[in-house]
């Protein structure tokens, strides 16, 4: 574990990409017509879940954290509990290395949400590396064992981690860390026969687990649980399973069970769609417990709230969707172990299918499976929800719904379009139908008005040419101020301007904040695809479904004349559009 500062990041200033000519827009937008249509996403950028394939019990394998509890009343137990946490990792009674985190302090707190502890011991010393001392080390463990023994929350310890990132923090001094763990680990048994064992505990470099292992087993202290770190990214962890497991194969060890003391990379905490690949490897890969990391502040649950004592960030919601999973979880597949995944439950009564995914931008899809093994109908209704990511500091109040929908399922089969933007996390819940699909309700023509400046969406001097730049304009009763949505499917529609027949869309199809919007011939590229996303007070967000983008104004500007372009979710009013049905 170690600390990390960030510097503040400043808000840019959105400026145009404007083309110099015409003729310049026109020559540079043929390229974009080669573009697959977000009606059906790439092979790429689709998740498949199986919903009649059972993969294990929902047990909220990933919702704990390191130093998530920092003292007795930080987070409060309601802010915990809402997210079901499975294990704590936390320092041990009287440890040093922090100020926060006594695991007799926090115990009360873990106790009353269900959550297990994993006592640190190696925390009880201050500093990086660690203060060690064979002549305080083994009075402490004696004590600190019989003390946990005694305690009364003994029954919530899972395990004792016997110390932490050795290939960083042990130093040769002291000897060797194979003495040190064969020594330890003895003197816990000793004292404790029963309570689990974890380690090594190396940090995201595992590279020394044969020569630690096989140590292990020439000395009969294979610990009962195998830990390590996943610190950098999530496309490494299934290789690095498959690398240990093979090494207990190799080794003659029974495989044990696996804990993930710290995961996720500090510049992914806090973001929903990252952590959305860690959970889905997790609980694909069997993983029994992975906490979030401690980067920043202790007692803020590995980061989900803004800081110690904090709100909820949009992480935190991510964690609440996991945290609403019962039943069994069932069987997912991404295209690669990098860019889209997900996780997926079906509860008991196998009457709804619950997804969760992300880490994917533009058009994007979930495949769903095995619907006909359930009990959902011959109709299901679809509801896709949000987490906008605005940053680990920045408070979320919440998700947002994106669409219902009603599908007939095809041999058990729907597959769902989705426009995402990376660092945002999604919910499919898919429930019992009702029996016939509805049709479009935003399908028919609309006036189109920003509700930051109060200005109409319009072509640049009322333009029919293709290329022609998109602006918003004083309203008149020119009709390239009335625009069409066309149904294109899965919430999805062409918005189509009235006086040329030209389809809205960005410029050369770019996925690049600040690039203009344009009208141009409909030649089926997914840039001409906008998904409309209430905000429950009468306004819509209008994303494109080839970028995740949202349609804005430069400068979040209020003059007429002043180009519309595509953005970040910045919950900025620009963002807003009212549609007035003609």
């Amino acid at each position: 574990m170690t600390q990390i500062v960030h510097a503040g990041r400043r808000r840019r200033v959105r400026r145009c990409l404007l083309a110099t000519s015409a003729v310049a827009v026109a020559s540079t937008l043929v390229a974009s017509l080669s573009l697959t249509p977000a009606s059906a996403a790439a092979a790429s950028n689709t998740l498949t879940v199986n919903a009649n394939q059972v993969l294990r019990p929902v047990t909220h394998v990933a919702t704990g954290s390191l130093y998530g509890l920092a003292n007795a009343t930080q987070p409060t137990v309601a802010l915990a509990q809402a997210i079901k946490p499975n294990t704590f990792v936390q320092m041990p009674a009287g440890g040093h290395q922090q100020p926060t985190g006594d695991i007799s302090v926090v115990a009360p707190t873990a106790v009353a949400v269900g959550a297990k502890l994993v006592n640190r011991l190696s925390d009880y010393y201050a500093g990086w590396p660690y203060q060690f001392s064979w002549s305080t080390w083994t009075p402490f463990v004696n004590s600190q064992i019989t003390a946990m023994k005694q305690a009364s929350y003994y029954n919530s310890i899972s395990a004792y981690e016997l110390w932490n990132e050795s290939d960083n923090t042990w130093q040769s001094a002291n000897g060797t860390y194979e003495d040190f763990w064969t020594t330890t680990f003895r003197q816990v048994r000793s004292i404790d026969a029963t309570k689990p064992i974890q380690g090594p505990s190396f940090s995201d470099n595992i590279s020394d687990m044969r020569n630690f292992l096989q140590n292990a087993v020439a000395t009969n202290t294979v610990p009962d649980i195998l830990a390590w770190h996943e610190l950098s990214n999530s496309s490494k962890i299934a290789g690095d399973v498959a690398t240990v497991q093979a090494i207990e194969d190799q080794l003659g060890i029974a495989r044990r069970p696996i804990a993930i003391e710290e995961y996720a990379a500090p510049g992914e905490v806090g973001l929903p769609g990252p952590l959305v690949g860690y959970i889905s490897k997790f609980e694909r890969l069997g993983i029994r417990d992975a906490e979030l990391p401690f980067w920043n502040q202790s007692g803020a649950l590995g980061d989900l709230l803004t800081g110690r004592g904090g709100s909820p960030n949009a992480a935190y919601w991510l964690y609440t969707w996991y945290a609403d999973m019962s039943g069994n979880m069932v069987v997912t597949t991404p295209p690669a172990q990098t860019g889209i995944d997900g996780f997926a439950s079906v509860p008991s009564g196998n009457n709804q299918v619950s997804i969760v995914v992300g880490h994917c931008s533009g058009s994007c899809a979930v495949t769903v499976n095995g619907l006909n093994s359930l009990s959902l109908g011959s109709t299901v209704n679809v509801k896709v929800e949000q987490t906008v990511s605005l940053g680990r500091t920045v408070a979320s109040a919440g998700p947002s719904t994106i669409s219902t929908s009603t599908y007939t399922p095809s041999n058990g089969t729907i597959s769902v379009p989705v426009t995402m933007s990376t660092n945002d996390a999604y919910r499919i819940t898919i429930t019992p139908g009702s029996g016939t699909p509805p049709s479009s309700d935003l399908a028919g023509t609309y006036r189109i008005t920003n509700a930051n400046s109060g200005l109409r969406l319009d072509t640049q001097n009322s333009g029919t040419a293709w290329g022609t730049l998109v602006v918003q304009a004083t309203a008149s009763s020119s009709t390239s101020q009335v625009w069409s949505l066309v149904a294109a499917g899965g919430g999805q529609y062409k918005i189509v301007d009235q006086l040329s027949g030209l389809v809205l869309g960005i410029q050369n199809a770019s996925t690049s904040y600040g690039a203009p919007a344009l009208v141009w011939g409909d030649t089926g590229t997914a840039d001409h695809l906008w998904t409309p996303v209430p905000d429950g007070a009468g306004h819509y967000k209008l994303q494109n479904v080839n970028s995740g983008l949202l349609l804005g104004v430069n400068n979040m500007s209020t003059s007429s004349g002043a180009q519309v372009l595509q953005w970040g979710d910045n919950g900025t009013a620009d963002h807003l559009w009212t549609l007035t049905r003609l």
